[in-house]
C-alpha cells in the first residue's frame, strides 16, 4: 500500500520493470547496467527502483536524460523537500516518489530497504537485477518472488 505519493500517479498505470542492485558490484557489470539503463532510456520504458545504492543512482542518471516515466521508491517516509533538478522531472509529470512508510520513518535501514524492495517488486510487471551478491540481502529476496520475469544483467 502506497502511505504517500509525490507526482504523476498515472505512472502506476503503465507497464513498470523494477531494477535492483547490490551496493557491491564487480566493475565488468556497471558498464551494462549503464548501457541497459541507457537502451531502456531509448525506448522509454517505465523503470521503477530505489535508486538508492551506487548504482541504482548512476542509472536514474540516465534515465533521467531521457523522457520517459520512472518511478522511484523511497525506504522511509515521504521527503518534505526535493531538489530542483528533481521538482523539474515531477512537474513534467515523468517522476513519481512513492512510498509504502508513514512521515514518520525518518530513517533508512536494512529492513525499510528491504520492505521497500519487496513493495516495489509487487508493483513491477518484470524484474531486472544489476547484480545480486552472494548470500547478500537481495539474493534472498528474490529467492522469494513468485509469478515475475527476474532477468539478470551480470550473466
Amino acid at each position: 500500500m502506497i502511505a504517500a505519493s509525490l507526482g504523476n500517479t498515472e505512472l502506476l498505470k503503465l507497464r513498470k520493470t523494477a531494477f535492483l542492485c547490490s551496493r557491491k558490484i564487480p566493475a565488468s557489470v556497471v558498464l551494462k547496467c549503464y548501457d541497459w539503463a541507457i537502451e531502456q532510456r531509448d525506448q522509454g520504458n517505465c523503470i521503477i527502483s530505489g535508486f538508492h545504492s551506487k548504482i541504482e543512482k548512476d542509472v536514474f542518471h540516465y534515465l533521467l536524460a531521457g523522457t520517459q516515466p520512472v518511478i522511484m521508491v523511497l525506504a522511509r517516509g515521504m521527503k518534505k523537500k526535493i531538489g530542483p533538478d528533481l521538482r523539474t522531472v515531477v512537474n513534467a509529470g515523468r517522476l513519481l516518489m512513492i512510498t509504502p512508510f508513514a512521515e514518520n520513518v525518518k530513517r533508512i535501514s536494512a529492513e525499510t530497504a528491504g520492505k521497500r524492495n519487496r513493495f516495489m517488486i509487487e508493483l513491477a510487471d518484470d524484474v531486472v537485477i544489476g547484480f545480486a551478491s552472494k548470500n547478500g540481502m537481495l539474493e534472498r529476496l528474490l529467492a522469494d518472488v513468485k509469478g515475475k520475469k527476474v532477468s539478470w544483467i551480470q550473466e
